[in-house]
């Protein structure tokens, strides 16, 4: 399994209130759970800046991140950008 980032910035206007906000988020989890069945969620935060989430996960395949990331894009209604990550202890033995 390998580890990525998803930074998500929900497009402005998207949601007319927290309740539309809180039912498009746990209709991503769940079609991330029944599209995507061997990613694993690591951790979520909200944030403060540029970006309004960031997610840690870890997937099979760039593929199964894909498709991850498609389903926050349009039912998050979210832009995105994602990463790989290397645990810093495993960087720096490779170093």
């Amino acid at each position: 399994m390998e580890i990525f980032v998803i930074l998500s910035k929900i497009d402005p206007g998207a949601f007319a209130n927290s309740k539309e906000f809180k039912a498009a988020a746990e209709e991503v989890h769940r079609a991330i759970e029944q599209e995507c069945p061997t990613l694993k969620w690591r951790e979520s935060y909200a944030l403060l800046g540029d970006y309004d989430v960031v997610d840690v996960v870890e997937a099979s395949s760039k593929t199964e991140l894909l498709r991850a990331v498609e389903i926050i894009r349009t039912v998050g209604k979210a832009s995105t950008q994602s990463f790989s990550a290397i645990p810093w202890d495993e960087h720096l033995k490779n170093m």
